[in-house]
């Protein structure tokens, strides 16, 4: 049996993309490796949303051809956004590169290894605007307790700093049905929270249906047995909508939790992002899904150095941090894309000021995380199990206030066995920044 080396770098959206992939080779008779020494095949799925994710992925490329170079690897291929910018150049640059798929190709990796093991190079990056057909069961990498579901695909809102729609295409939502379905096979699979995500979940449906739907596909999902948490990611502030928070409200299994990627809170930086809200926008939203969800944790992302931010926009971001208390924050700093708007404005900021302004943010954010972390001393709160700390008799677990990858944990101690996907009810007893710690105050499991 042929094995695979399969790397996949980027978001989780990325990552989704690599398990239907993964899914399909599985289903074609392929194994798997995770040692590039063993790997007939290699496939890297690449991110070029920032410039340090190109660079990952650029050097990730010239490490695995090395192993093509040494005649120990048969067939490399390069698929996602890095693929579908540089197809020509990676096709020309890197001849030890057998195939390059761009976004939209997922569905032709076996066309593609079965070509690259022919001896014939392919290069395939079809219509970005085309939507992938359903090519079944997923092989999925998250553990099994918990899943990825990409509702959507692609972009319309055309911020001046970003790339995606040049790379994704056009937003365009995946079918109810079609959702529900993968939905299902998930939960059969073992997986027990959902995490919904797309480059914006909140619009989701309006292409197909007239208007927004993410309501409804919540309620048709929360009633999947064996799910029991699902978390809603990348909702754009300005597209909140009453029947989403009464739905977040209402359902039980919906994770009191929202991503609202803010990038700034200075009025004339925000219209030079061509972002689509107000400071004050921003801050009737907070206020709305506070009011109507109370312990609604609110994750954000901000841009620091942004072309022409001066000391008194960057001074405004920080009395908007300090003033709303984001639950989770992170900042990056700018990263100037070709192709985009942004690249070509003039003040670009250097970059050395960019990381101070950037580690200003965080430093005022870990004070607030740490106050809030504190805050939550001697409440109870349901968790699931990630795992065991080693040579200890802990765990480490997650909230509902907790994204995998991007958030914190609660570090669990006790003498008894516990599995990755288990919910138990712990008892907070300490915390420090980002991270809180606890005691098993009800165990249970399903």
């Amino acid at each position: 049996m042929m094995k695979i080396l399969f790397v996949s770098l980027g978001c989780d959206k990325n990552l989704v993309d690599s398990e239907v992939m993964l899914g399909i080779l599985a289903k074609d008779g392929y194994g798997f490796t995770d040692d590039e020494t063993e790997a007939d095949i290699i496939v890297i799925n690449t991110c070029c949303f920032i410039g340090d994710a190109k660079e990952e992925s650029v050097n990730t490329i010239l490490e695995m051809a090395e192993y093509k170079k040494e005649g120990i690897c048969k067939a490399l291929i390069v698929t996602g956004c890095l693929a579908q910018r540089y197809k020509q150049e990676i096709m020309d640059e890197i001849p030890e590169v057998d195939a390059v798929l761009g976004t939209t190709s997922c569905d032709s990796i076996t066309e593609a290894i079965d070509s690259a093991l022919d001896g014939k190079q392919i290069l395939r990056c079809e219509d970005i605007d085309r939507l992938a057909a359903d090519n079944g069961k997923r092989v999925l990498t998250t553990g099994g307790h918990y899943a990825h579901l990409k509702i959507a695909e692609g972009c319309d809102k055309h911020c001046t700093y970003c790339i995606i729609p040049k790379l994704r295409g056009s937003y365009r939502s995946y079918p109810l049905e079609r959702l529900v379905r993968e939905a299902e096979e998930l939960a059969e699979q073992g997986v027990k929270e959902l995490i919904l995500v797309a480059q914006e979940t909140t619009l989701y449906g309006v292409d197909l249906y007239g208007e927004k739907s993410l309501h409804r596909l919540l309620k048709k999902l929360c009633g999947i047995k064996g799910i029991r948490w699902i978390r809603v990611q990348y909702c754009y502030p300005e597209d909140i909508y009453d029947e989403l928070i009464q739905t977040i409200r209402e359902e039980p299994k919906i994770c009191n939790y929202l991503d609202l990627p803010v990038q700034h809170a200075s009025d004339r930086i925000l219209k030079r992002m061509g972002r689509r809200t107000t400071r004050q926008d921003l801050w009737d939203i907070v206020s709305k899904l506070r009011r109507e969800i109370p312990d609604i944790c609110l994750r954000t992302t901000l841009i620091s150095g942004f072309p022409g931010e001066t000391r008194e926009d960057h001074e405004e971001l920080l009395a908007f941090v300090k003033e709303v208390k984001f639950d989770r924050l992170g900042v990056f700093a700018y990263s100037p894309e070709e192709d985009t708007p942004a690249a070509d404005f003039p003040d670009q900021i250097p970059e050395e000021l960019k990381e101070e302004r950037r580690a200003e943010i965080m430093e005022l954010q870990q004070e607030i995380s740490f106050e809030k972390a504190e805050d939550m001393i001697g409440r109870e709160l349901l968790c699931m199990i990630e795992g065991k700390l080693a040579e200890e008799a802990a765990y480490a677990a997650r909230t509902y206030k907790d994204a995998p990858d991007v958030d914190g944990y609660i570090f669990i101690q006790t003498p008894g066995e516990l599995m990755s996907g288990d919910f138990v009810k712990a008892r907070v007893t300490g915390a420090d920044e980002y991270d809180l710690i606890g005691e098993i105050a009800d165990e249970f499991t399903e």
